[in-house]
Order: structure tokens, then sequence, then C-alpha cells
């Protein structure tokens, strides 16, 4: 197919799916749960003001949000969701209430047909829309009010300090006074049952609640509706159908096998001299070294918290370092590091591109580092004093912790971010604007390229549109925007070029295959991955049209990477005849491993939890962080330490790699990964799906099932890969740091004369 086709269809495929996109996120807006202004009792007694919701909001997400359990499955996995625990706990309240008055026992003693006409009261009662749009007032019963402040109450204990709930505050990882006045966890308690409330409400002329039923829970009503078993099958179907058309277009537009006698003799990037701007990227790796590490070693420590939950092998550390804050800067530094990797690459091959080393260059990549630099730092110190309640509300939103998971860090340094997004952004288009003026066979290459870094810059300042106090839902919306679609999207494209590039300038891939491929794979991505966004959002207080379109979208995420990898790894075997090839084997090993990962974590582990059924079941449990990170660590992570390899090798060119412990840090990084994966947190979060579609996702995520003695011995498992990984990091540092010191590097052995 010419290229120009592939461009016409990849406009159209980008505009409409962006369309789709913005027209169905204007119907969460219109459709999301009301905020009542008034929440009052049947007897007239004001329980909540919107206000106090919205505050409460903000609460909860100062203590971390989704860091610390979740709402409505968004968050993390050691404290339960919120949203699920409180409906619950206020349904076992009405029928222990109803029992005793009706028949002097607890309802658990009852008979099964006096406990089924027990649920059909409870059913009507809590499944009513008693919301009046004209008032803004929702009235509810006074026995509901009793319940909501027995709830209270306990969990006014748990965030507090109440003696008594020092073994299930040590379950779900919570310091004691987590909440520091009586106050601000009222007003929590607040946002806590309007979560709960729209999981359980009716929408108007509906017997789908505003959550689509979400969470499950059989003795409120809430099972999956046929609509989520429809999608589903519709979403396989797609599936196969993506597949078919994959591979179909991989057989037709095949790349010409190269020959082995017409592969470069010797190395094409040798004769390349780094200019300072290129050199000045070398700090760029070192960061992103002690962020490895540092991520590494608080990945351990969140993870530790889910079998001890006050600490780290009898040191006491929830005081100090909790488990929100732990898990926070494990997933921020996580970005931090690929995405400083990924800068550090444009810049680094912008000027290799163009051979122009614009004015000023050097000056400002050291700008921009130093720029990240105070990034990182602040974000970090600013998150940790928003957990431990150093910062107002307003103070937290904007320096602070936002409690939105990926997009933790407060306001002003997301902005700060997004301006040294398009620093970098103009530092590589101005070095690489001759050869984009330039006639050549790379340039859609190159045009590709600038396109996907716009994106990456542009895009993440979704996370800009929401403010303080907006919806949860609307929020929700525009957070996947950065989440999906800048991560799991753009990234992805950047991804794709960005190892194309280096395949052909290195003659491993067919520039015409290699073109023609990368526009490919960006169509596919734009026409699954765009409106496959709604997929984050099928129970995020959204229509159902959003379960029908993340569905259909959502399956042809099959990402095509997996395609270029294969190829690249078929050159490869006819290139070993080649000596040059082989001082690159590492750096190529990593990038083929991307291609691996692509298909397993995010294809495989990703569709495990797409389609709607399953997630109705799954969403919140720890099925998803298999996902997560085979994902961002196998994709984005093994790419990361790829290009930083390839950049490395760019400078230290002239000599022969000793790369000992570089083949151990590629098997144990990767070995690693797959056991922490297969050992622990799949077979756990099988069970915790086995025991949500038995008795709902509030057992799923309770003390009581993740305390069980099975539970614990699969998360201690984890230890087994987490020791593999971790000791593949160690090497991976050993490594660099001796291109520094020299014992990574053969200097008595030249491979090309200064």
């Amino acid at each position: 197919m010419k290229t120009k086709k592939l461009w016409i269809v990849y406009v159209l495929v980008t505009v409409i799916s962006f369309a789709v996109l913005i027209i169905f996120g204007r119907e969460i807006y219109r459709e999301k749960p009301p905020v009542p202004e008034k929440v009052i009792t049947e007897s007239g007694i004001l329980l909540f003001t919107s206000q106090e919701i919205k505050d409460g909001q903000n609460i909860w997400q100062s203590i971390g949000g989704q860091q610390l359990g979740s709402i409505w499955g968004h968050g993390a996995y050691i404290a339960p969701d919120w949203s699920a625990d409180w409906l619950h706990k206020e349904a076992v309240f009405l029928l222990d209430k109803w029992s005793r008055e009706n028949f002097g026992i607890l309802f658990d003693k009852l008979d099964p047909e006096r406990q089924a006409m027990l649920e059909v009261r409870l059913q009507n009662a809590l499944r009513a829309n008693t919301y009046d749009s004209k008032t803004g007032i929702l009235t509810i019963s006074d026995e509901r009010a009793d319940a909501i402040r027995s709830i209270s109450r306990h969990y006014q204990g748990l965030f507090m300090d109440d003696p008594s709930l020092n073994e299930e505050r040590a379950a779900y990882a919570i310091p004691a006074n987590t909440i520091k006045d009586s106050g601000r966890m009222d007003r929590m308690n607040a946002f806590f049952f309007w979560t709960a409330w729209a999981c359980i409400t009716e929408r108007p002329d509906s017997e789908l609640t505003y959550t689509s039923n979400w969470p499950p829970d059989r003795i409120v009503g809430n099972t999956a509706s046929a609509g989520l078993v429809l999608w589903t099958g519709f979403s396989v179907i797609m599936l196969l159908v993506g597949i078919g058309l994959l591979a179909y277009y991989n057989a037709r537009n095949k790349s010409d096998i190269l020959d082995p006698s017409l592969l470069p003799q010797n190395d094409p990037l040798g004769g390349l001299n780094p200019t300072p701007s290129m050199k000045a990227t070398l700090k760029y790796y070192w960061v992103v070294l002690g962020l490895i590490l540092m991520q590494i070693l608080f990945g351990v420590v969140a993870a530790h918290y889910g079998v001890e939950g006050k600490g780290f092998y009898g040191l006491s550390l929830d005081n100090i370092l909790p488990y929100s804050v732990s898990r926070t800067w494990h997933v921020q530094l996580a970005l931090f590091w690929i995405a400083t990797s990924w800068l550090a690459a444009g810049l680094y091959i912008a000027p290799a591109v163009s051979g122009h080393e614009p004015k000023y260059q050097k000056l400002g990549v050291n700008l921009l580092f130093s720029a990240l630099l105070v990034i990182v730092v602040g974000s970090l110190i600013g998150e940790w004093m928003g957990v431990m309640q150093k910062l107002g509300l307003v103070h937290n939103f904007w320096f602070g912790h936002q409690g939105y998971e990926y997009v933790d860090l407060g306001r002003f340094w997301q902005i700060f971010l997004f301006i040294g997004f398009f620093i970098w952004l103009f530092l590589m288009f101005r070095a690489l604007l001759p050869a984009l003026v330039k006639p050549s066979e790379n340039r859609q290459l190159l045009i590709m390229f600038i396109i996907a870094s716009v994106a990456i810059a542009g895009f993440y300042g979704a996370g800009l549109v929401w403010g303080r106090q907006t919806h949860l839902s609307v929020a929700e919306y525009w957070r996947w925007w950065v989440v999906h679609l800048w991560v799991e999207g753009f990234f992805e494209v950047f991804a794709t070029v960005i190892a194309a590039f280096l395949f052909v300038r290195m003659g491993l891939l067919n520039i015409r295959f290699a073109t023609t491929g990368v526009i490919f794979a960006a169509i596919v991505y734009m026409a699954g991955g765009v409106i496959g966004t709604f997929h984050h959002l099928y129970f995020a207080g959204t229509p159902t049209a959003i379960i029908a379109l993340g569905a259909s979208f959502s399956a042809l995420e099959v990402v095509p990477l997996v395609f270029m990898g294969f190829e690249a790894y078929n050159n490869l075997q006819l290139s070993r005849a080649t000596p040059w090839v082989r001082s690159y084997r590492w750096p190529i090993y990593f990038i083929i491993s991307v291609s691996f990962w692509n298909l397993v974590g995010a294809g495989l582990f990703g569709f495990l939890i797409n389609p709607p059924i399953a997630l109705y079941y799954m969403q919140g449990l720890n099925t998803t962080p298999v996902h997560g990170h085979a994902a961002l660590f196998g994709v984005f992570g093994m790419l990361g330490i790829g290009l930083m390899l390839f950049v490395l090798k760019g400078l230290t060119v002239k000599y022969v790699w000793k790369t000992g412990f570089l083949k151990f840090a590629f098997w144990a990084l990767n070995v690693g990964l797959m056991l922490m994966l297969l050992l622990s947190l799949l077979p756990v979060g099988f069970l915790q799906t086995i025991a949500s579609i038995k008795h709902g996702m509030w057992y799923a995520r309770s003390a009581e099932f993740m305390q069980d003695s099975t539970m614990q011995t699969l998360r201690w498992l984890r230890i087994v890969g987490d020791v593999v990984f971790a000791a593949g990091s160690l090497a991976l540092a050993v490594f660099v740091i001796g291109l520094k010191t020299g014992w990574s590097i053969d200097r008595s052995h030249k491979l090309y004369e200064d």
C-alpha cells in the first residue's frame, strides 16, 4: 500500500476517533451521578451538603486517594474499595436491624426464605432513586441514616486512632491518625457515602445503577447486566477481526528479505561524532539509573505492606513512610525515569539524524535537565507533605498530592512538567529541522516521530483540565486521557517510530517496510486506542453507551509493535555474520523484549481484564497490576533501558563493552518480572476474582479474605520474583557505572580510531 493512502487513513481514523471520544465525553458530563445539594432524612434532619461531599473528596485525595484503597474500582489494592465496602456495610446494618426487629436474631442466622424476603426489602429501599433533580435534595430513610452514622463511626475509628481497630488498620496498611481531626473525617465520610449511593441507586427510567450495577454484590441486587455479556462477546469478535487484519497486512506487506551480503560490513553509527548537546544527555541517564533503583526500593516497601501492614521486617515505617506514599513514589518514579530516558533519547537522536547542532542547544539540554530535577524532587516532597496532612486542601491540590493514580503530583508540578515537555519539543524540533526540510527516504519516519513527540507534549495537558473539586466521573474521564491516550497511545507510537528508526539506521530493517509499518501501526493504535479509552470508564458513573464503545474498540488494542519486533529479530538472525552487530546485541535484545511484553503484558494480560463481564468482577483486583507491571515496565521500561543503552553505546562506540553484567541484567529483569506476575500477582488476582463472583467485590478486597493463610503465602511468594528483578537492576547499575569507571569497557581493544 502506498504511504499516501496510509497517511489519509491515519488522518481520518484519528479525527473520527477523537470526535467520538469527545462527543461521548460530553455524555459523561451530562449523565454523571448527581451530587445532591443536601442529603436529608425523611424526618427532616440534614446529614450532608454538596460542599461537604466535595470537601470530603479533597480530603480523601489528600491522604493518597487512589493510592490508599480505591473508589469505583480505581486505585490501590491493599485497603478496601471504599465504595464497595461502605455499600456492603450499609446493607448488613439494615438487614441485621430488620432481622432483630422482626425475628429477634441476626440476619445470617435466618433461614433462606426469610433472608430472601429481607433482601428484596433491602433492594427496594436502596435501589430506589429518591433524588429530586429540581431541588437538588436527596431524601433517605431514618433507618438508612442510622446505618450511615454507624459506618461513619467505624471509619472514624479506622482512619483515626481507635485501639480496637489496630489489627484492621494493619491489614489495610492505614497508619493511626491518617485523618487528624473529626471534622475532616465527617466530610470524608460524606464523600464515601455518595460514592456508595451512586453504586446502588438506579438511574431514572433504568434498572441499572449509575455505575452499571458495579460493584458485584448479590444481596443489594448488583448483578451483571445482559449488556455486559453481549458486549463481551462482541469484543471477542473484534479481537479476532483485528488479529486477522494484522496478520493479513503483515503477510501482504512483508519486508524484503535482507541478503546478508548486502548488510553493512561496518557499523553505520561507528563514524558518528557526538555533538556537545548529545554528550550532555549522559547526565540524564545517571538520573535514570538512580530513579530506577529508588523506584524498585519503594516498590519493595509498598509490596511488603501487604504482609506486614505497619512496616518493613519489624522496622516501623507507617508513621514516616506510609503505604500511600511509598506506592505513590513507586508509580511516579517509574513514570519519571521512563520519561527521562525517552526525552534524553530524543535529544540525542535529533542532532544525530540531522547532523546539525543548533546554537545554544547544549545550554537548552542542561536547563531542561535542571528543570526535571526540580520537578522530581519537588513533587515527591509535596506528595509526602500532603499525605502527612501538613497542607490545607487548596495548597495540597497545588503542591501536594492530587490523589489520582499516575497523576498524583500537585497541579503546580503538573504545569511545570507540561512546560518542560514543550521545551523538550522545541529543542528537538530545532535540531531536526534541517532533516525535515530536506527530501529523503527517512522523511516520513521523521514526520511521524514529530507527530508522536507533539502528542506526548500536548496530551499531558489533559491532566490540567479538571479542577480541585471537579466531579469524580469527569476527573476520571480526563485522567484516562493522560494514562491511556498519553501512555498507552502516543507513547506506543513514539516507541514504534524510534525502534524502527534505530533498526533502519543500523541496516536491520528495510526503510520501505519500516515507514509503512509505522504508519499502519499508528492507524491501529488510533483505531482501537482512542475510543478504547472508554474501557477504563465502564463503571465510573458513566452512561451505558460507554460500555459498548469501550468493549468494541479496546479489543483492537492488540499492539502491532510485536510484528515490528519479529521483523527486527528475523533480520538480526541474518546479520549475526556481521561482527559489528554483536556489539549492539544487548541493546537490541532489550528492544526485542519490548515486543514480547507488548504481546504478553499489553495484549494477553490486557485483554484478560478488558471485556466488560471480566472487568465487572476483576476491576480493583490484583489482575489489574498484572497488566500494569507487564505493560509499564515490560514495554515502556524495557524500551527506556534499550534507548539508554543505545545512547551509551553511541557515546562509547569506539570501545568494546564487557557485557557480563548486562547479560545478567537482561535475563534477571525479564525473568524476575515474569516470576513476580506468575507466582504472586496473577494467582492472587484469580482467587480474588473467584471470591468476587461468589460473594462480591467487598469480600475479595476484605481483610477477612486477604489475610487468609493461602493469600498471605501467595503475597510472600512475590519475594522470589522481586529478588531476581532487583538483582537484575543492580547488575544494570554496575554495568552503567562501569562505563564511567572503566570496568565495563575493554580499553585495550578499540573498534574505531579517534
